[in-house]
């Protein structure tokens, strides 16, 4: 669990930052019990509906399901990484441990896939709602886009974990003298995992709003937009970023204070630790925040649900058929 820095002083110095860490341990717990097995759940719902009936998906559908596919990855990482007992000194979990170097790997390629979905869904929308009869955001399109985002993802953790790696075996192979340190992977993720999608969702929206405000042929010809979309959108969007964006933030202060050869101290330590640790519990939590967005949000998530269960229910009804006939023909 989360804990407080020791810088000697002990005493009343360290009542706030304890008060602060049982918080946040018990708010982790909490999300632990619910907010874990919740997500888990949806991104898998999500995930079956939508797959189960590859014909009537969407391209916002083949979006989604890649986050939650993101989804299940954080859910399934959010233990090991929220209960891991930094305080106790076990040796899996140093920061040079193959275990936090692997779990960190995986943690940055699910943020990676993430932003990127939301941040092409929202490019896709503005190409859809513009050029309706183009369909240059097809379902077909967009699918290979979704498997281009788990490359890319897959390639920038991959230098991560070179950085990470050399980190950990600099004094042994003189090759990474070089690149021993990982706040150089922070800059690459602050960049390439934050920085590109926020402008790409700004601009994505502000396109958005301004043909919004427009009637042209192409809209007159296409019908009205469905305001549902729209709002499932500007929702999805301003979760992911809002979740999302105190983790970059805390990865821009350790990228600047490294930089600037600084290391913090006291206070400065443990204001640093507490905000890694609340930020990394935001970014948790959105696994569980988009796929409820999407369940209560998406107007044809019902309609999907109730032929999957249609499906199911013809599947057992004709199992049980089989089983009733085979029964006679063995008497």
């Amino acid at each position: 669990m989360w804990s407080c820095p020791l810088n000697g002083t002990g005493g009343e110095d360290q009542l706030p930052c304890q008060h602060v860490q049982r918080a946040l341990s018990a708010l982790s717990l909490l999300y632990l019990l619910v907010g874990v097995p919740l997500g888990l759940g949806y991104n898998a719902l999500l995930l079956l509906v939508n797959l189960h009936d590859p014909g009537g998906m969407t391209m916002p559908d083949v979006y989604f399901a890649n986050m939650a596919a993101a989804g299940l990855v954080l859910g399934a990482l959010a233990p090991a990484r929220l209960l891991g007992p930094g305080a106790a000194g076990w040796a899996v979990w140093d920061a040079g441990s193959e275990v936090h170097v692997t779990l960190l790997v995986l943690f940055n390629v699910a943020a990676l896939v993430t932003l990127y979905s939301t941040a092409l869904l929202a490019l896709d929308c503005y190409i859809e709602r513009a050029l309706p009869r183009t369909y240059m955001s097809s379902v077909y399109n967009t699918r290979h886009v979704c498997g281009f985002v788990w490359g890319g993802a897959l390639l920038t953790g991959f230098s991560s974990l070179l950085f990470y790696i050399c980190g950990h075996v600099a004094a042994r192979l003189a090759e990474c003298s070089q690149v021993r340190h990982t706040e150089a992977a922070d800059a690459i993720m602050l960049l390439s995992g934050y920085l590109v999608p926020v402008l790409a969702v700004l601009y994505a929206l502000v396109l958005l709003t301004r043909i919004r405000k427009e009637d042209t042929p192409l809209d007159r010809d296409a019908g009205q937009p469905d305001p549902s979309a729209h709002r499932l959108l500007v929702a999805t969007v301003c979760a992911q970023f809002g979740l999302w964006t105190p983790h970059y933030l805390t990865l821009l202060g350790r990228t600047v204070l490294a930089a600037q050869g600084r290391p913090a101290d006291g206070h400065h330590l443990g204001a640093l630790l507490l905000a890694k640790d609340l930020s990394r519990f935001l970014a948790f939590a959105s696994s569980a925040v988009v796929p409820l967005l999407y369940r209560h949000m998406d107007r044809n998530f019902p309609g999907k649900l109730r032929r999957l269960r249609k499906k199911l229910q013809r599947g057992h009804q004709s199992c049980s058929l089989d089983e009733a006939g085979a029964q006679p023909a063995m008497a």
